[in-house]
């Protein structure tokens, strides 16, 4: 398993597009947990359902970061702060309101997510 550095934002435009396009395969997919108080019941819960990879917005608050970076620490879990706002994460994910947070459950997807970090 590769060791990650937790929340390095994202540069390349291009790049972010693909990663929006390819979560929203993965919620088609069925394979995402969307939202910060769902991702920290599934890593608490843990077993198969368990996020593989969580990426959260740019613009979410310092509590929500703060949260986010403690759990997937304490859990082991690899976590991205992409450059898009919540309002672009939530579009690309079919989600009318916000969304600052979702989590990729599935091994395989979570591979084709990480061509795009």
């Amino acid at each position: 398993m590769t060791k990650w550095k937790v929340s390095f934002p994202m540069s390349d435009k291009g790049n972010t597009e693909k990663l929006l396009f390819s979560l929203g395969l993965c919620q088609k997919a069925g394979k995402t947990i969307c939202g910060v108080p769902m991702i920290c019941e599934a890593m608490r819960k843990g077993g198969a359902k368990s996020p593989r990879i969580v990426i959260e917005a740019l613009d979410t608050s310092e509590n929500t970061h703060k949260r986010l970076t403690d759990k997937c620490k304490y859990y082991s879990i690899r976590h991205v702060r992409i450059s898009c706002t919540v309002d672009t994460l939530a579009d690309a994910l079919g989600k009318s309101a916000r969304l600052g947070a979702v989590a990729v459950t599935d091994e395989g997807l979570c591979r084709l997510i990480e061509k795009y970090i």
